[in-house]
Formats: structure tokens, C-alpha cells, sequence
């Protein structure tokens, strides 16, 4: 249920209705828009049904909620939630790009592949320091030592870090280094690491599950949501299809069918939706075309050298030339 406080209710006024919820033994998540207040209440039906909500005069009006995603829905919140991350704003109108090697191999590496990120326009870089790989005997990252390196990466250029937690027990190591915590694919159902990361106050990029259906993908940052932490940052990185020319099927479709039901940002990974390099600028320009908010691709200063991933990931030449085209359309459609 979303309560729809009148435009002009004073802080008072909204407080007296949250400590009414949480005396009733429901929860409540303020949302301020530029006119009026949206509060979301949480809890057990049948204790929002007793409360009177409409007799207090600073009520404007009651919504029920129909999705099973209450914070993550549009019926509690329309207007498009916009992401800060230092000066670069995730959502709201704008393309961003995130760029940077899958795996963070040296210093010399991951520094040179920052500055090559700058320089053709990215505005945060990407990285993994901790790598969940299908085989146990493939190179598995190289943790605290690889987040040192990003955040020297960051010293060097300015550029906020994105990069992966993978299990619970890092949250706190990550969040010293990292601006944006990514949650990985295989990772979007674990509940009790989306729980951690909904009580932190850093962004979390959420990636949808390679099996998983857009509303499982919302139900999952509803976790987060609900546990405090606004800012999550939708991912589609393609999921398991019949197809076996692409090592995923990038769901284009997500973006504007996510941009129906919820308000949160979208980002698109066409690296590791297809695995093949040539594929990912053309598909960066059809998920600016699909209204994403930005995309976050696979750049390497020598792919054929890359300890993870080579195949998808761009070179220098070939990132720079698809930023070139991306700033184009993004400024033809007044997304810069």
C-alpha cells in the first residue's frame, strides 16, 4: 500500500502517520518527490486494512500495490529514481558508460586500462578483483590485492570503481574500496547478501540471473529496498536461451518492459550477454535506442593477453570508435 500524503503536509504531519505505522507493527518507507510525499507501508495485509489511514487530513489518498515488488514498483514511486556516484548521475535522462578489463590482472594493467576509459568518455570504471568462475580451476581473481589496485586506478583518474562482492563476508572489505557494489548473475538470489548490501549506503548494480524472470530480478532489489538501501541499479546481462551462437541471449526487451514496472535504473552488460566483442557495440547502441540508462562493457588494453575473458572484451581502438558512436546517438537523443 502507498500512502499519498497532501501536497504541503508538514514533517510533522508525515512523522505522526510513520510512528503510526510502526506502532501497528508495519513498516514504512518515506519517498519525497518535489511536490508531495509517498509513503510505503510494509507488513501484514490485514493489519494495513485496520489502520484508518484516509481520517488523518494530511492523507490525500490510498493506493494498494498490486506487484509482489512494492519499493521496486512504479506504483509507489513514478518519477525515475536517480543514482549519484560522485559527479556522475545513473539514471534520470542520462547514458552513462561503464567501462574496464573483466579481471584486475596488474597495476601497469588496470592503470592503463582506466586512462583508456577516461580518455574516450567513460564515466566509471569496472573491474573484478573477486572472480566467480564456472570452473574451479580457472583464475579466480585476485581479491583484497585487486581492489588496492582499483582504487589506485581511481587515484590515477578520477573514475568511481565498480566492482563485484561475491560472498557475504566481503561486504566490508569491498565497500572500503569500491564505489558501487555489483552483485553478479549468479549471485541475485542470494538473499542474505542482498540483505547485507540493503544496509549499506553505497549503490548496489544488480545483475539479473542467467534463468531468472524480470520479476524475480525486481523481487531480488526489493531485498535490498527494503532493507533501507535506495540506490540499486538494475543490470541485463542476457540469460540461458536455446541459442548457442552467443554465450547468452541479451533480453533487449527488459529494458523498456523494467522501465514499465519500476522506477530503478537500468544498465546493460552486452559483454557477457554475448561473449563476442564484435557484437558489443552494436548492442550498446540498441540498449541506448531501448531507453537504458547506460551500459557497462568489457575493455582491454591487450585482449589476447586478459587472464579472463579476452574474447568479449574490446581494444583500445575498437572501445574508443564505439564511444564515438554512442556519444552520437546519445546526443541525437538528448541523453548526454
Amino acid at each position: 500500500m502507498v500512502i499519498v500524503m497532501r501536497s504541503g503536509a508538514t514533517e510533522q504531519e508525515i512523522q505522526e502517520i510513520v510512528d503510526l505505522l510502526h506502532k501497528t507493527g508495519l513498516e514504512a518507507h518515506v519517498s519525497r518527490g518535489e511536490f508531495r510525499t509517498v509513503i510505503g507501508v510494509i507488513g501484514d495485509d490485514e493489519l494495513v486494512l485496520q489502520v484508518p489511514f484516509q481520517a488523518y487530513p494530511a492523507v490525500e489518498r490510498v493506493i494498494p500495490i498490486m506487484k509482489p515488488f512494492k519499493l521496486a514498483s512504479r506504483e509507489f514511486q513514478d518519477e525515475p529514481t536517480v543514482i549519484r556516484v560522485g559527479d556522475v548521475q545513473l539514471g534520470g535522462g542520462t547514458f552513462v558508460v561503464i567501462a574496464g578489463p573483466c579481471s584486475v590482472e596488474t597495476e601497469e594493467q588496470v592503470v592503463e586500462s582506466a586512462r583508456i576509459a577516461k580518455r574516450a568518455g567513460a564515466k566509471l570504471f569496472r573491474g573484478g578483483a573477486f572472480k566467480p568462475r564456472t570452473s574451479p580451476y580457472s583464475f579466480q581473481g585476485l581479491g583484497e590485492e585487486g581492489l588496492r589496485l582499483l582504487a589506485r586506478a581511481r587515484e590515477e583518474t578520477g573514475l568511481p570503481v565498480v566492482t563485484e562482492v561475491l560472498d557475504v563476508r566481503d561486504v566490508d572489505l569491498v565497500y572500503r574500496y569500491a564505489d558501487v557494489l555489483q552483485v553478479g548473475a549468479r549471485n541475485m538470489q542470494n538473499f542474505l547478501m542482498l540483505k547485507e548490501l540493503g544496509k549499506q549506503d553505497k549503490p548496489v548494480l544488480l545483475k539479473r540471473g542467467m534463468s531468472a524472470t524480470v520479476e524475480e530480478w525486481l523481487m531480488a532489489a526489493e531485498y535490498i529496498l527494503k532493507e533501507g538501501n535506495r540506490k540499486v541499479v538494475l543490470c541485463e546481462r542476457g540469460i540461458k536461451t536455446f541459442e548457442t551462437g552467443t554465450r547468452n541471449t541479451l533480453d533487449i526487451s527488459s529494458v523498456p518492459a523494467v522501465k514499465n514496472l519500476s522506477h530503478l535504473p537500468v544498465v546493460v552488460d552486452p559483454s557477457h550477454a554475448t561473449g563476442v566483442s564484435e557484437l558489443v557495440p552494436p548492442l550498446c547502441l540498441a540498449a541506448l535506442a531501448a531507453g537504458a540508462d547506460g551500459v557497462m562493457v568489457e575493455m582491454h588494453p591487450r585482449p589476447r593477453e586478459a587472464l579472463c575473458d579476452g574474447s568479449q572484451s574490446l581494444d583500445p581502438e575498437s572501445f574508443e570508435a564505439m564511444m564515438k558512436e554512442v556519444t552520437r546517438l546519445a546526443s541525437y537523443m538528448g541523453k548526454v
